[in-house]
Formats: structure tokens, C-alpha cells, sequence
């Protein structure tokens, strides 16, 4: 049985869409070029099959940056890329020709603001249809191991703990980079969620 309805996982694409579209806009005024991000999926997982879908498909270590918010539903936001895209990704946004080993002292950074971008406006773009307030704190990055990533899901995981998966395409110039936008919610949370994306699909429905 499916968790969201085809509308309803319809609604969520079309507004992190919107986000992605202002994420792209805002990277492509700090890399100087244009900046393509595309969200061609959404699904709704338990936490224990992330690592069956995602994990085993990217060898070595992964990058990433999480956010928590809060507001009418509470979640944690992820934003993963293998460490070798996200050192790429630092080089473009840094616009200069040093090596991968000479912009890994600029990786935290880089890559908390990358992430600042692409997590805040996919959260602005939620608060704005769903005319909700989303409050976040401050991006976390780390470096983390695919069991390490795993177990940090599992943590405190329960029958009603849920993953909402987004793949993401961002391309930069002739560089292109796959990752993933995980954001973790308690069954309340999606339910919550659910809420709000059928208030959003009837007041369309009414005009």
C-alpha cells in the first residue's frame, strides 16, 4: 500500500521543484555559470530500507550536510553526495584550478553553504505553498561511511519512523553530480505533512 497518493506525491514534487529552481538560481550567482538542479523523484520509505536503495549503489564514503526543522510537523533534512562529488562541487563553487587535495581544507564550508541553499529553499518553498512556518537550525557537515549513515538513521528508529527520498541531479558547467535529499519523519510528521498537502491540493481543487 502505498503511503502518499499519487496526487499527493504529484504536490510534493511540483514544490520541491519550485525549491530546486530557486537553489539553482542562487548557486548559479555564486559560481558565475549556470547551475541546474532537478528533482525527478519522490518516494516515501522506512528507514531501514534507505540503505537497500541507496547505500550499496555508491562505493566509498559519503558528504553530508542535515538540517532539523520544526514547525507544524518536525523533521531532519540530509543532503548526501559521495565524498568525490562534493570535493568536485567545492572546485566549481571555488572557480579556481587547485587540485581536490588543496580545496579539501575549503570543504566544510563549501559544502555547508551548498547545503544551506539547496535545504533552505526546498524548506521556503514547503512553507510557502503549504502556507506554513518552517523553522531550521544551522547545517551540520560530516564525512561518514555508508554503515556509519545507516546506523545514524536506524537511530532511534521505530515501526512508525519514515524517510522521505528525493533524488537529485545538480549539474555545473559540464559537471554532473547525483545525490540524495533524505528528510526523516515520525509517523506523526507524515501525517502531518499529509495533512497540509491535501489542504494545499483542495484549496487548487476550488480554484
Amino acid at each position: 500500500m502505498s503511503i502518499l497518493s499519487e496526487m499527493e506525491r504529484d504536490a510534493l514534487t511540483e514544490i520541491f521543484n519550485v525549491g530546486a529552481g530557486r537553489a539553482a538560481l542562487s548557486l548559479s550567482e555564486i559560481v558565475g555559470d549556470e547551475v541546474r538542479l532537478s528533482v525527478p523523484s519522490v518516494e516515501v520509505l522506512r528507514t531501514r530500507d534507505v540503505d537497500e536503495r541507496i547505500m550499496p549503489s555508491v562505493p566509498g564514503r559519503f558528504a553530508t550536510v542535515s538540517q532539523k526543522f520544526d514547525g507544524p510537523f518536525d523533521a531532519e533534512a540530509v543532503l548526501l553526495f559521495t565524498e568525490e562529488r562534493a570535493l568536485e562541487i567545492v572546485r566549481d563553487m571555488m572557480g579556481s584550478q587547485m587540485s581536490l587535495d588543496e580545496l579539501a581544507e575549503f570543504e566544510r564550508e563549501a559544502m555547508c553553504e551548498l547545503g544551506n541553499i539547496i535545504l533552505n529553499a526546498c524548506l521556503s518553498a514547503m512553507a510557502d505553498m503549504l502556507d506554513i512556518t518552517l523553522n531550521s537550525s544551522l547545517p551540520h557537515y560530516v564525512v561518514s561511511s555508508p554503515a556509519e549513515i545507516s546506523t545514524r538513521l536506524a537511530t532511534g528508529e521505530t515501526d512508525d519512523t519514515y524517510v522521505l527520498v528525493l533524488h537529485i541531479d545538480l549539474v555545473i558547467e559540464k559537471h554532473r553530480t547525483d545525490g540524495h535529499l533524505i528528510f526523516l519523519l515520525s509517523s506523526t510528521s507524515l501525517n502531518g505533512l499529509v495533512a497540509h498537502l491535501q489542504r494545499y491540493l483542495h484549496k487548487i481543487q476550488l480554484t
